[in-house]
């Protein structure tokens, strides 16, 4: 989204590594070795591939010619390669934004669009299953992914499908299906709220047991080299060979000192953030000073185990930070369910963050950006955001009731029931064996795929069924999102899920398509081509997608405007 703004080359596709299938090769070429006190990082910039030579004769010594259509036409002039793209992209952007725009007014003038009937008028009214077409969700559900998609709505199903009437047939939640304290939305809840903690915890615990693991191993190589020696008194071969590459791979990514955030600044801007945290919220809330101390305390390695979950999965397990925090605290403030909502939110807080400012920097170093400019940024953004996310509130709050029946806050009541929980409060009637049952399944779902990473085979047998690593990894269940199914309505759920699985079509579609016409014309479509295919394809997929995103909420924040100033 970045490169597409400011018309710069997409890092992603900057980089592709030399491969070589039975037709061609792809070669790079030789970079600049020359110095350039102007750029900021050490390393090189990298090219697209320049220039593609035929392959070698075969055993059999049959020559193979490389593809003529890709030698004449997809290997151009990166620069002139890449105006095309970012046109193409720029009109993608503005078409969807224009089109999810356009929905925004159409639902503020008929607001009957917003909850579609597609199951019939008896699921609509008794259980809650209406569609909302918006483009905004179908947007969100590109951004997410098919798998994450597709487990929130085995999500749906299971709550608002099976445990839903369940309760509701059972009369243990009686009341109206979307009511939270004695419907069947507050009572399948639970269940949502026993899966994010139980996956959450045990994925933190195995970040945890790998960080400790990595330490150990690193300090046992430190031991048996006798520090950097051997017994001779010279470097240890072993050792010295892995120092080099970690020194080598430091060289790659090693960034201008000049361009780096000082360390006083850091840790000076720690200090005097945690003092205006605990003075602010002792103004506020009447929380101690102490107590705020120690949930600042406890969200810096809380964040730190979310960050590294975010990298390793793509997935910030911060409901279950928060959730870690609020039992902390349950004995800590004992009976304090304002304290406890304010310590779990600071935990959770600090941990999404935290996870945003990592994407935001991984991404300025693709792009080559200056940390300290991005810090600098990322300072007056969030200045700006306090009077900015306040105003927005009380718009919002002013035109709409919150929780209502358009903004449910369902999270809220989340938070809300746990803090409940953790101070005392019963459990609805009959929840506790599903709770259980649940739990223990997604405690062992996480292990299953930690362990699954760890196997060095590329093909899984289940059963006499065989399956590749990498797609059962990528299908995995996902214990967030079957979560997140659950305690959101379907209307939430059921557009993600289209956006996701339509998009995942068209892409199939489009490059069976044109492998059907480059075989008419006897020119078969390279793995390595027909890859390159589909990664531009998602990236304009997500170009799409941002723009469903922006242009829905664009619009829906001006008409909120124009009601606000018009009441």
């Amino acid at each position: 989204m970045i490169s597409v703004l400011h018309k710069r080359p997409d890092p992603t596709l900057e980089e592709e590594p030399a491969a070589q299938s039975t037709s061609t090769q792809i070669s790079l070429p030789a970079s600049d070795s020359s110095s350039d006190d102007s750029r900021m990082r050490r390393r090189e910039r990298s090219s697209p591939p320049a220039s593609v030579t035929a392959g070698d004769n075969d055993d059999t010594g049959n020559a193979v010619a490389a593809d003529s259509e890709y030698n004449t036409n997809a290997i151009a002039k990166a620069d002139d390669v890449d105006d095309v793209q970012w046109a193409v992209k720029l009109v993608v952007l503005c078409v969807s934004f224009l089109l999810s725009g356009a929905y925004a007014l159409l639902a503020h003038f008929f607001p009957a669009i917003t909850a579609l009937p597609v199951f019939g008028s008896y699921l609509s009214t008794e259980w809650a299953w209406n569609l909302m077409p918006s483009l905004s969700y179908a947007g969100q559900g590109i951004i997410m992914g098919l798998p994450t998609c597709v487990w929130m709505l085995v999500g749906a199903f299971v709550g608002w499908g099976i445990l839903s009437p369940v309760a509701k047939v059972e009369e243990w939640a009686p009341g109206p299906v979307t009511d939270w304290k004695t419907g069947s939305r507050g009572w399948i809840l639970w269940v949502s709220l026993a899966v994010m903690i139980a996956e959450s915890m045990v994925s933190l615990g195995i970040v945890a047991v790998k960080e400790l693991r990595a330490l150990y191993f690193r300090m046992c190589l430190y031991k048996q080299v006798g520090g950097r020696e051997n017994g001779t008194g010279q470097p240890d071969a072993d050792y010295q060979a892995s120092d080099e590459h970690a020194a080598k791979n430091r060289a790659i990514d090693e960034v201008d000192p000049r361009f780096l955030v000082p360390g006083w600044i850091t840790w000076g801007g720690l200090a005097a953030s945690t003092a205006v945290c605990m003075g602010i919220v002792k103004a506020l809330f009447d929380v101690p000073v102490y107590d705020t101390l120690i949930a600042v305390a406890l969200a810096l390695p809380l964040a730190v185990l979310g960050v590294r979950a975010l990298g390793e999965t793509d997935l910030n397990p911060v409901s279950g930070i928060g959730k870690v925090s609020q039992v902390v605290f349950a004995g800590v403030m004992p009976g304090n369910l304002v304290g406890n909502l304010i310590a779990g939110g600071i935990a959770e807080a600090g941990a999404q963050q935290a996870g945003d400012l990592m994407q935001d920097l991984k991404t300025g170093h693709l792009l080559n950006a200056s940390p300290r400019a991005q810090f600098a940024g990322q300072m007056i953004g969030s200045v700006f955001s306090v009077f900015v996310t306040a105003g927005a509130y009380l718009l919002y709050s002013k035109v709409y009731a919150i929780p209502g029946l358009q903004f449910p806050v369902p999270t809220a009541q989340v938070w809300l029931d746990m803090a409940r929980l953790v101070n005392g409060h019963p459990l609805p009637p009959h929840v506790w064996p599903f709770i259980i049952s649940f739990a223990l399944l997604f405690v062992v779902l996480p292990i299953g795929a930690a362990m699954l990473s760890y196997c060095a085979r590329e093909r899984i047998y289940v059963g006499c069924v065989s399956i590749n690593r990498a797609t059962l990894q990528r299908w995995w269940p996902s214990g967030i999102a079957f979560a997140m199914g659950i305690y959101n309505a379907p209307n939430f759920t059921l557009m993600r899920a289209i956006g996701a699985i339509a998009v995942s079509a068209a892409i199939e579609i489009i490059v069976a398509r044109v492998k059907a016409g480059r075989r008419r014309d006897s020119i078969d479509l390279s793995p390595m081509h027909q890859k390159l295919l589909e990664r531009k394809l998602r990236i304009l997929a997500i170009i799409m997608a941002s723009g469903f995103v922006l242009g829905e909420g664009t619009l829906s924040f001006f008409i909120l405007l124009s009601q606000a100033f018009s009441a």
